[in-house]
């Protein structure tokens, strides 16, 4: 079984690549808004959980941000400010991709922001947890 450390470390890789990609596809105009915001909402919830498990924090299986950001701030790590607002990116983990692909709750330039932003607060987080150690 991984230990904690490790668990945060995949994760935010996880989360890093997801949010390469979501900033890779921003030039692309054939690619559909939704799979941008997908992309940057996984990165979000992967850097999330990262951030839960370098604290030792059992975390539900779950899409929703709110609820990730909400255990955060219980573990004593509240979300910066540039983040507000990301969990508008929650419904892209299942039902904008599979609904009307029309609907533009967040624009893609947005999303690939927040995932950046969470990624690199994330990283900073689990670093600190592994003792300093760049990931």
């Amino acid at each position: 079984m991984a230990s904690k450390q490790d668990l945060a470390e995949q994760l935010l890789r996880r989360a890093d690549t997801d949010s390469a990609g979501a900033r890779a596809m921003l030039p692309i105009n054939e690619v559909a808004d939704v799979l941008v915001c997908f992309h940057a909402q996984q990165a979000v919830e992967k850097a999330l959980k990262a951030v839960l498990a370098a604290r030792g924090v059992e975390f539900p299986f779950i899409h929703d941000i709110s609820g990730l950001a909400k255990l955060c701030r219980e573990a004593g790590a509240p979300l910066p400010d540039e983040m507000d607002g990301a969990d508008l990116l929650t419904p892209y983990a299942v039902g904008l991709r599979y609904d009307d692909d029309t609907v533009h709750a967040v624009e893609r330039e947005t999303a690939s922001r927040w995932a950046t932003a969470t990624v690199q607060w994330a990283r900073g987080l689990v670093e600190e947890a592994g003792g300093g150690q760049k990931l």
